[in-house]
């Protein structure tokens, strides 16, 4: 099927198609595992002129290095428990689950693991992981890092021939960009049902704060443990954006939504709205509530724009994208496009859903 064709299918030949394709996928996966577990089992790779399954996999089936070695932890795990075959086939394991889920089976434990870890997400296997084998929790630590490597760059002149960009001339207008190396993305690893890894790198000053605040601390942390200041600033961050964002505070003070006749919401709607939708986006579609905790904004069912009220019962927590989408439907593109605009510069336009 070419481009042009899939451009002119209808919004429901694309979801069908699109399904039809992904249930293809789960099934040609689930096989080629299957075939590469009895590859594996009869060495077939070595009179091919292969010295493992991975070089086979890499160099005459032209996978990159991440598919094959998924793809052959699956295989590996087939081969012992075939009952993966089955649920790789119907999409309700993955291949990454499978590879997370390997070391931990056992001939007792391997069918209630994997009913376990069906349908679940990356992170909820990993916690349900680390409730199969807790970790003890890691010793809290401070150290610095050494300096950042820098990577050389040189720029080239756009003025340049293709010549001199093969091959840079140190000049004034040709010197040498030093660029450092992107960070380690922070981790955070579920240790037991209760506790979890947090490991992050932090600046000059937020080191010279933490510093200070172990010191102010020692009287309740005499210990200065990193991660119990980190509990206790969390909590108190926690409260001041609730208090910012929600208006939650431990005396509310009554409201007569009544007099909510503008478009600013007022704290105690905002609590009985958030409270009602349990912090996540209120958008039902065709499959179901959408998921989506972050990025919420408070959205009128009827358009303010149409009359639509601001109290509570016209109002929805819904993630910025399907708030989006819901002022395309009620306004069109073109409209919302020029709200967007007006809000970069600072107006307040008239007629947005929210």
């Amino acid at each position: 099927m070419d481009k042009n064709s899939v451009q002119q299918l209808t919004d429901e030949q694309l979801l069908s198609d699109l399904q039809a394709a992904a249930t293809h996928e789960h099934q040609t996966t689930a096989r080629l595992v299957e075939l590469l577990s009895e590859m594996d089992a009869r060495r077939l790779y070595l009179p091919q002129g292969y010295s493992s399954l991975f070089v086979y996999c890499t160099q005459c089936l032209r996978l990159s290095e991440h598919a094959a070695y998924g793809r052959i932890e699956a295989a590996r795990v087939a081969r012992k428990f075939p009952v993966v075959v089955e649920w790789l086939e119907d999409g309700s394991l993955t291949l990454t689950n499978v590879c997370l889920l390997a070391s931990h089976l056992t001939t007792d434990n391997h069918r209630e693991v994997f009913e376990a870890a069906r349908y679940r997400s990356k992170r909820e296997v990993e916690q349900q992981i680390a409730a199969l084998r807790p970790l003890p929790p890691v010793p809290s630590r401070l150290r610095k890092l050494p300096p950042a490597r820098q990577r050389t760059q040189p720029i080239i002149p756009r003025s340049a021939s293709p010549a001199a960009m093969q091959t840079p001339v140190q000049s004034e207008e040709n010197t040498t960009l030093f660029t450092p190396e992107p960070p380690a993305p922070p981790v955070v690893a579920p240790l037991s049902p209760d506790r979890y890894k947090l490991q992050i790198t932090i600046s000059r000053d937020a080191h010279d704060k933490l510093r200070r605040a172990q010191a102010l601390l020692r009287h309740v942390i005499p210990d200065g443990d990193p991660a119990a200041i980190f509990d206790r600033a969390l909590a108190l961050l926690v409260q001041d954006l609730e208090k910012k964002k929600l208006g939650q505070t431990n005396r509310p003070r009554l409201k007569n939504e009544d007099s909510c006749r503008g478009r600013h919401v007022p704290a105690a709607v905002k609590r009985k709205v958030w409270d009602r939708d349990g912090g996540q986006c209120a958008f039902v579609g065709t499959h179901g509530r959408c998921g989506e905790r972050n990025f919420l904004e408070f959205h009128h069912v009827v358009p303010f724009a149409h009359g639509g009220s601001t109290r509570a019962e016209n109002l929805q927590l819904r993630c910025r994208a399907h708030n989006q989408y819901q002022a395309i439907m009620d306004f069109g593109s073109f409209r919302v496009r020029e709200w967007q605009q007006e809000y970069q510069l600072g107006l307040d336009p008239v007629g947005r859903s929210t």
